[in-house]
């Protein structure tokens, strides 16, 4: 019943527009009634962001089973991805939606309201890992608006694509930028384990030549 009715209001809205299409027009097209059109969707404007609801709650979950091991950055950038996976699942409805939505000022405007909510849980979850330091809360909001900007930046580089290039490589690398600026650098390789040093010994005549010396040197560790 969900999908169908999202289904007719993205026919009707690309036949007709999205201001001259009303609920009685989606709920005829999908033949049903409309209670149970507000029984799924509380506006128009909610059917064109079906998924938002479930993918913000997907994140917050994430980011609640983050444990102590898991480095804050690293794990909004990889809490941002699970938006992108939601847009990849159907990159057709993704980019109707980007073309009406850059119509439309209303749309436009709740889309932005659904921005800020994903910003405002990513910053929750860097908050609570960042208190105590100093400036913690700014960092958090920094770093999520960061995160925010950088997904969506590269988002639309995709949704501009018509689906085409390759959504989790351009994430990847502006989220990359992210991490190299806020995140925490990977510790260093361990150092390559050395054998015991050796110590050579050499006595010599005093007032010797440098090259005696050398020489002395050298014939004692062939010998060793």
């Amino acid at each position: 019943m969900r999908d169908a009715l999202v289904a007719a209001a993205f026919r009707l809205f690309l036949e007709r527009g999205y201001e001259q299409t009303t609920v009685d027009d989606i709920v005829a097209l999908a033949g049903v009634g409309r209670r149970s059109f507000f029984r799924y969707f509380p506006s128009k404007e909610d059917v064109v962001f079906p998924d938002h609801e479930r993918c913000l709650a997907d994140m917050t979950a994430f980011l609640a089973a983050s444990g102590a091991e898991h480095e804050p950055v690293r794990r909004v950038c990889d809490a941002a991805r699970l938006v992108l996976r939601m847009y990849a699942e159907n990159p057709t409805f993704s980019v109707q939606r980007y073309r009406l939505t850059k119509k439309v000022p209303g749309l436009r405007a709740y889309e932005l309201s659904v921005v800020w909510r994903y910003e405002r849980a990513l910053a929750e979850y860097l908050r609570e890992r960042f208190a105590g330091r100093r400036d913690g809360t700014l960092q958090a909001d920094v770093i999520a608006a960061a995160v925010v900007a950088a997904h969506n930046n590269a988002l639309r580089s995709w949704l501009r694509s018509d689906g085409q290039d390759d959504a989790s490589a351009g994430v990847d690398q502006a989220l990359g930028y992210v991490q190299a600026t806020f995140g925490v650098a990977p510790p260093p390789p361990p150092l390559r384990a050395e054998g015991p040093e050796d110590v050579v010994v050499v006595v010599s005549r005093r007032g010797a030549p440098l090259w005696r010396v050398v020489q002395e040197i050298e014939a004692t560790l062939d010998r060793g």
